[in-house]
């Protein structure tokens, strides 16, 4: 005897080879045929202008890239003519919790002092105008904006001074390790034009290019001293990567150049070499204890 065809939970015989549709399904096919895709024009309309608020969004609150146009930075960012200028990644959101320190390379706007004979770089052309804007929104293109690099020397309160006998910047009498200064062909530290002491203002920076002999910065913007400083609140930014050309793929080092010269207890640089140790036992428990259970009890 066969066995009874059981219906189906809605009721339907869909055991049942060739069962019919139930009109409720048939119409709710036909409807969804009948609706139609929105065209291709509109989904790529509203994916550019996704596109354009999201990128809105992320260069105002979270990061930005920016062109890099100088030799300033030399040679740790490359900026010169008729070459491919870096394109650096910056975080703009970084020092709403933590306090700028020396050694780190920051994007900011310029002071009323600094720059004064700043010049557009956009065409007057409309259209061309329009495409620079959107192309320097991912770097391709550097910005309308009176931005600089640099390095800091020194932060509010610190007096920064140039030189010893070794023609190394001083801050607060005490000699900094600056390993990435870059000095061109033909110069050499004893080319370090000296400046007088400057005590930077509370709210402040000293900064300075790593090209040593070619920056215009804290020690001559705005006639130098006091009026060279950057206000803390100019700063756009911390530089965190390169991210064109791929061939400089790298992250942007930030030595404290204070750290040496300020004399570090020598108990701190073993801390992390002290966290390393502590750390691994309980990496390798785990592991242990982990692979166990992957592989299971042996067997003999």
């Amino acid at each position: 005897m066969a066995d009874p065809v059981r219906p189906s939970a809605d009721g339907g015989d869909q055991d049942r080879p060739g069962a019919a549709e139930s009109p409720a399904d048939s119409a709710a096919q036909h409807q969804g045929e009948a609706k139609k895709k929105p065209p291709l024009w509109r989904e790529l309309l509203v994916l550019a202008a996704t596109a354009l608020v999201l990128t809105f969004l992320i260069q105002t609150f979270l990061a930005r890239v920016y062109v890099i146009p100088s030799q300033s930075m030399e040679q740790t960012l490359h900026g010169c003519p008729d070459c491919s200028n870096d394109r650096v990644l910056v975080d703009k959101l970084v020092y709403d919790f933590s306090e700028i320190e020396p050694g780190e390379v920051v994007v900011f706007r310029g002071p009323d002092a600094w720059g004064n004979d700043f010049v557009s770089q956009r065409s007057d052309n409309p259209v061309v105008h329009g495409l620079q804007t959107v192309l320097s929104l991912v770097g391709l293109a550097p910005p309308d904006e009176r931005d600089f690099v640099k390095r800091v020397i020194a932060v509010g309160g610190q007096t920064v001074e140039c030189c010893d006998e070794q023609h190394r910047v001083k801050v607060d009498g005490k000699p900094l390790d600056e390993p990435y200064i870059y000095w061109q062909p033909g110069t050499s530290p004893a080319d370090h034009e000296p400046f007088a002491p400057v005590k930077v203002p509370e709210g402040h920076l000293w900064v300075m290019g790593d090209n040593r002999t070619n920056s215009t910065d804290s020690r001559k913007q705005g006639g130098g001293g006091e009026a060279g400083t950057v206000p803390e609140e100019n700063v756009i930014g911390k530089a965190r990567v390169i991210v064109l050309p791929p061939s400089r793929w790298q992250g942007i080092g930030d030595h404290n150049p204070q750290a040496v010269a300020m004399g570090a207890p020598a108990w701190q640089g073993a801390v992390p070499a002290g966290a390393g140790v502590l750390a691994a036992w309980p990496v390798l428990f785990l592991g242990r204890r982990l692979r166990k259970r992957l592989t299971g009890p042996s067997r003999t």
